[in-house]
């Protein structure tokens, strides 16, 4: 694996980021990190399909392996979202933030969390553990999908 090219188009500067949590710098991990900054919640699927027209030599196992090794280094957040086969990914880390996704389109946005910190829901009962994350999801029906609904009924009632 070769190293980055030193500029790199993304607000954030990548290689310094892995280096500081001591990973090497490569093209293949700048590239999953800048793509996941600006497309959140892809998963490794979509990272690859949208990596693999300026890395044409990756894989789809290697884009698996360097989600996986980025979200145990603590740089991007893995997300399990109910009813999902697929984990999802994000580069928003550094707060506690929960999801909103319509049960219609998938389409999955972030929410900031009211309390600012984790855990921010106590269970009723920890089971001998000590919490130190809630993932919240909330699901609903966004605008588009509404819209679409509503007028699909008006057309019916014809």
């Amino acid at each position: 694996m070769s190293q980055p090219p030193a500029d790199h188009s993304c607000d954030h500067d990548w290689v310094q980021i892995l280096r500081d949590k001591g990973l090497r710098a490569t093209v293949q991990r700048v590239t999953v990190l800048d793509y996941l900054h600006h497309h959140p919640h892809a998963d490794a699927e979509t990272v690859f399909q949208g990596v693999r027209s300026s890395l044409s030599t990756i894989s789809l196992q290697a884009v698996h392996l360097i989600v996986q090794d980025l979200s145990g280094e603590g740089l991007i957040r893995r997300i399990s979202l109910p009813d999902s086969a697929s984990a999802r990914y994000e580069t928003r880390i550094e707060d506690n933030h929960h999801h909103i996704q319509c049960i219609r389109c998938g389409r999955i946005e972030d929410v900031d969390c009211v309390v600012g910190h984790a855990p921010c829901i106590e269970p009723s009962d920890t089971r001998g553990m000590r919490i130190v994350e809630a993932s919240i999801v909330f699901r609903g029906i966004c605008r588009d999908c509404e819209s679409v609904a509503s007028k699909g009924m008006k057309n019916d009632d014809r």
